[in-house]
């Protein structure tokens, strides 16, 4: 159903309760998400973004029902990813002629995806588009978290539609974030930064600056997914600036393997030593082959180190941390240390694997990391402990 969100403008996506997993298996979605798209009524009409494909249908149906479509003037795709224009396909096949309005990236994703000659008009930063009473402004986002990705300002609103940027994967009736469980929404938007946006900090920094910079007057942030930031906009812009740059909290999660639970043991007691030493740190212990990969990512993400172990398995380390070495790779943590550790029988050389792995990732080495054979006795506990010790120490110096 679609929903007023000002006297000219109308949220005309689709919520998805149901979605569990996105890119794929590559993210978890909780709690759902939404797809969001826009209808800006002036004296000329524009729909920015439209929804993914398997609700094309259901999108085009609800949207005869607000408006004539041949009444659209315009169709602005700020990104172009098929959960946002998936439902373009159908909606041409009703109004073939309608301009197009992206990025040149843009035009050359639509072109690749969908094969289709439709009417392009190509926009760069600064380029406007007069709806009457309002214009809308192009401001080009690339890597935010695609090469195509632009926002879209509308003056007299006052709005500030970012696509992917500022969202949440988070499936709520309730269209406004001061409508919602704070706690929740923040963590989603937090989660959703860490494992899409994170890799380009350097460019969200940079863009966020320069929106700032342009001096526009933000009363409403539309993203494409989750909630509209209509309460305090800007808290979220001032999250992205803090998240963007190197963040990290006074924490450190210990995540790891475990076969015949001699790893769990080593860890539960490191643990127990970085805490004597550092009783404030938060210490968080994660079991990489039973937590969700992308909740493990966040609390790295608010890390300012992670000791990561597993058990030597066929001359290497398990599966559960072997996966999530190749995400924290790609996910380009900044200014963070590491520390391996790991049980083993006969061989021994994940440890070892592990320290080399973090350090290709990016992080600073505490120290060469910490093996024991088989199950640990209590002067090996002892021994994890001073390890724990050890590096709380170094951490704090």
């Amino acid at each position: 159903m679609a929903k007023r969100i000002t006297d000219r403008v109308t949220w005309v996506g689709k919520i998805d309760w149901e979605l569990k997993h996105f890119h794929g298996e590559e993210l978890s979605t909780h709690r759902g998400s939404s797809y969001n798209a826009y209808l800006v009524r002036d004296e000329k009409v524009a729909l920015i973004d439209t929804v993914w494909r398997p609700y094309d249908r259901e999108f085009v149906s609800r949207l005869k029902e607000e408006i004539d479509l041949h009444a659209i003037d315009y169709v602005i795709m700020n990104h172009n990813e098929v959960d946002h224009s998936g439902a373009l396909v159908e909606l041409l096949r009703e109004i073939p002629d309608v301009p197009i309005y992206c990025t040149a990236k843009g035009e050359a994703i639509l072109r690749g995806q969908y094969h289709a000659d439709w009417n392009f008009v190509r926009v760069r930063t600064g380029d406007t588009l007069c709806l009457g009473a309002t214009t809308l402004t192009f401001i080009e986002a690339p890597m935010l978290h695609w090469p195509d990705t632009m926002f879209t300002y509308m003056s007299g609103d006052n709005i500030l539609f970012s696509n992917d940027g500022f969202g949440q994967h988070y499936a709520s009736e309730s269209l406004y974030n001061d409508c919602v469980d704070h706690e929740e929404m923040m963590y989603e938007a937090l989660k959703y930064y860490v494992n899409i946006l994170n890799p380009f900090s350097p460019m969200v920094m940079r863009k966020v600056k320069e929106i700032l910079g342009m001096g526009l007057k933000i009363d409403m942030i539309c993203p494409s997914h989750g909630v509209v930031w209509k309460e305090h906009p800007e808290q979220i812009v001032e999250k992205y600036l803090q998240w963007a740059d190197a963040y990290q909290e006074n924490q450190v999660t210990i995540v790891y393997d475990t076969m015949w639970q001699s790893t769990r043991l080593m860890g539960e007691a490191i643990a127990e030593g970085i805490h004597e030493v550092s009783p404030t740190t938060t210490v968080k212990l994660m079991n990489a082959g039973k937590e969700d990969k992308n909740d493990i990512l966040t609390e790295v993400f608010r890390s300012r180190a992670l000791l990561l172990g597993s058990p030597t398995i066929n001359n290497g380390y398990g599966y559960g941390v072997a996966g999530l070495l190749e995400m924290i790779r790609g996910l380009k943590f900044k200014k963070k240390h590491a520390a391996a550790f790991g049980s083993y029988g006969w061989s021994g050389e994940a440890v070892k694997q592990l320290s080399e792995r973090l350090e290709q990732a990016g992080f600073a080495m505490l120290n060469e990391g910490l093996r024991m054979a088989w199950v640990p006795d209590d002067a090996s506990l002892q021994q994890c402990r001073d390890y724990g010790r050890n590096i709380a120490q170094a951490l704090n110096a």
